[in-house]
Order: structure tokens, then C-alpha cells, then sequence
């Protein structure tokens, strides 16, 4: 499960989609960033989030968060959400972290961001909406991008064997080599010996 640090500086803020696949049994953190088109205004914003269960028509009220006190409205969501957005009233991160998803978290969950922009001549209220269809798994799912890694880790590990062994090889053919023709070279010495000892004894004259 990847962390996420919220910053208390808005600038350079990024609108990043929520992750919508969760493992029973861990916690999930339910993403939405709504980021001021306006940095150099001020605003005050508020957070609710509402769960509509898989089958059902009707959302519940399950949050809300008014910098800096996080209200958890429905019972079966009793001391499992935590606020991990914005950590003050200017909010532009909205994120929710759930503690120990079950299958009974499947479903739509919807955020809303009610935000005052404090203009000099009036106040302008804006409200964004935005929807996670999260599902709950029994077993994470395998990322694709860490399976191909992992399996280019062993084909690496792979080539780098054939290639120690070739290697091997090539430094045995070549020692192998020279060895044959240092013998072949001690073998021609050998013989050349006694023919100079013969040679020698040829200018020797007997009285």
C-alpha cells in the first residue's frame, strides 16, 4: 500500500485519481483532490463523504471533516476512517483512510468538497463532487509492471550464467591451447638436442 504525505503548501497541486482496488482485511486510502483554480485566493472548505453499498440505491452519510474536528457519521464505520487530507481549512486534498476494508466496503463512495472562496467584494461557494467504485479482493493482485521486472530479473540472471559459462569455456579452450603448444615446443626442443650432440661429434677426430 502506497503512503501519501499531504503537504500544508498548495502549490503545484495535481488532481491524481483515487485507487479503486482494496485487500480485506488491510486499509485502503480513499482519494479526492480538488485543487483551487485561484492559488493567491484565500478559502475555507468542508469535507462529507457519503457510501452507497454495492445493490443499494441510497448513499449514506458516513464523514464530514470542518478543519480541524472529523466526524464519523454511521456505525459501521465506527472508528475505521481516519482524515488524511489537508490539515487545514483551506482544503484542497479530501482523502479518507480506511482501517480494515471487508467485503461489506464494496461499493461508490462519493466525496464532497464545499469550498468558500474569500473574494474581496463577495464570497463565492463552489462544491465538487467526486465518485471511487471500490472493490475488495481476498488477495492483492500483482502489479504488472512488477511482474515483468521480476521476470526480467531472472533472464538477466539467466543470460549472465550462459555468459560466465561461455566464458569458461573460451578461457579453457585457451589455456588448453597454449598448453599444447608449449608441449609441442618442449617436444621439437627434445628432439633438435641430439641432433646438435651429433653434429658436435662429427668435427671430434680420434688419434
Amino acid at each position: 500500500m502506497t503512503t501519501v504525505f499531504v503537504s500544508q503548501c498548495h502549490g503545484g497541486c495535481s488532481e491524481v485519481d483515487s485507487l479503486t482496488e482494496a485487500v480485506a482485511g488491510e486499509g485502503f486510502l480513499l482519494g479526492c483532490i480538488s485543487c483551487k483554480r485561484r492559488e493567491e485566493v484565500s478559502a475555507r472548505a468542508t469535507v462529507d463523504w457519503h457510501f452507497k453499498p454495492l445493490g443499494e440505491e441510497e448513499f449514506r452519510h458516513i464523514f464530514h471533516y470542518d478543519h480541524p474536528s472529523a466526524d464519523i457519521l454511521h456505525e459501521d464505520f465506527s472508528a475505521r476512517l481516519n482524515w488524511h487530507g489537508t490539515q487545514n481549512s483551506d482544503i484542497q486534498i479530501g482523502a479518507v483512510y480506511i482501517n480494515n476494508v471487508s467485503f461489506n466496503d464494496i461499493g461508490t463512495y462519493r466525496c464532497s468538497i464545499h469550498r468558500t472562496l474569500l473574494l474581496p467584494v463577495y464570497n463565492e461557494d463552489v462544491t465538487v463532487e467526486k465518485e471511487v467504485e471500490l472493490s475488495v479482493v481476498a488477495v492483492a493482485n500483482r502489479d504488472i509492471t512488477a511482474v515483468i521486472s521480476e521476470i526480467m530479473m531472472y533472464v538477466l540472471i539467466v543470460v549472465l550464467q550462459l555468459w560466465l559459462i561461455l566464458i569458461l569455456v573460451y578461457c579453457y579452450k585457451k589455456i588448453s591451447e597454449e598448453h599444447e603448444a608449449r608441449e609441442a615446443r618442449k617436444a621439437l626442443k627434445a628432439q633438435s638436442e641430439p641432433l646438435e650432440s651429433k653434429d658436435n661429434c662429427d668435427g671430434v677426430q680420434l688419434e
